[in-house]
């Protein structure tokens, strides 16, 4: 298939590229700044030249959008609303342009729509939108409209010879350098993977292997379209999550830390505690109807899984009398 990936240089977009392209698909990224062969430029706001790719296009996977990992100032929530929403939308204007239209977008979106909850999980039918809770900073409610408004735009989009789908994520899990798996890695690593404000908070994660695989499902499918929770079965409070993490790097304390010094912590790395805070207790339920099966359901066997691969890249070895880094 030809495929392509507006915004795929981050640690999603990354992961993808490599796999659907190993998988023998032609894969072009579109990026600000293109550095490589099959790189594209575009400004994710203007069409350009950059749809002529997209026309003829079998499938357009959207990952456009700031990255959530920066403080959640005002200025910063409002570009990552700007870069969702009008990326989004130009996304559209090329494939309703298109002589060729693509037969599929996926559109990436996030977990963090639903709202902040203990008691049960959210599926797509029956999970409550996020943005009226109590007793949570108010800018919460802003993350929620970020995510309402970035599928909105692609609901919106006037594409009807193009199936669309609404990936509404968890965090994608790899043993990549500077993804979210290895920060927490390196913080169970240095004693720090303790639960954080009790550690009640469910975190929903996905192993990279069953992403891919749920991408090429939700591709295949042609009888699903709109919002898609893309989770593993099996979310667990932060503070099993963490435990689960430094079993799998032998770790074997972690010092639990209270909101405001996860608060701290997040000022010194420039993140925000709600990453960290707010309860995603997000189920597949529509992959899971429509008869996906996970390689990786359970946190566990997944963090063993991944810390072995990131460890075992990052271990010395010995070459000709010398000492040098795995994979250099």
């Amino acid at each position: 298939m030809r495929i392509v990936i507006p915004g795929g240089t981050g640690q999603v977009g990354t992961i993808l590229d490599r796999a659907l392209t190993a998988a023998g698909h032609e894969v072009t990224v579109l990026t600000r700044r293109p550095s490589r062969e099959r790189e594209v430029a575009w400004d994710g706001r203007t069409p350009g030249p950059w749809t002529e790719v997209v026309d003829g296009s079998d499938v357009v996977i959207n990952l456009a959008g700031r990255s959530v990992s920066c403080r959640y100032t005002p200025a910063n929530l409002q570009d990552m609303m700007d870069s969702r929403v009008h990326s989004t939308e130009v996304v559209g204007e090329a494939i309703a342009a298109a002589a060729r239209p693509p037969r599929v977008w996926l559109q990436m979106s996030t977990a963090t729509v639903y709202a902040h909850r203990f008691d049960a999980p959210h599926d797509e039918a029956t999970g409550v939108i996020g943005g009226a809770e109590p007793g949570v900073p108010a800018y919460w409610a802003y993350s929620v409209k970020i995510a309402r408004n970035w599928e909105r735009a692609q609901e919106q989009a006037a594409t009807p010879a193009t199936r669309k789908v609404a990936l509404r994520s968890a965090m994608v899990m790899s043993p990549d350098r500077g993804g979210v798996f290895d920060v927490l890695l390196w913080m169970a690593r240095l004693g720090l993977g303790g639960p954080v404000a009790g550690g009640a908070q469910y975190v929903s994660w996905i192993h990279e292997h069953d992403f891919v695989r749920a991408i090429e499902f939700l591709i295949d499918r042609d009888d699903i379209a709109g919002p898609v929770n893309i989770a593993a079965p099996g979310p667990l409070p932060h503070r099993a999550f963490m435990r689960a993490l430094r079993a799998a790097c032998r770790m074997p304390v972690g010092l639990p830390a209270t909101a405001w010094m996860a608060e701290l912590g997040a000022l010194a790395i420039r993140s925000d505690t709600e990453l960290l805070l707010k309860s995603r207790r997000v189920v597949p339920g529509r992959l899971l109807e429509a008869g996906f099966t996970f390689d990786h359901p359970s946190w566990p066997d997944a963090a063993g899984e991944l810390a072995a691969r990131r460890l075992r890249r990052a271990r010395p070895r010995r070459v000709s009398g010398m000492r040098v880094r795995a994979g250099e």
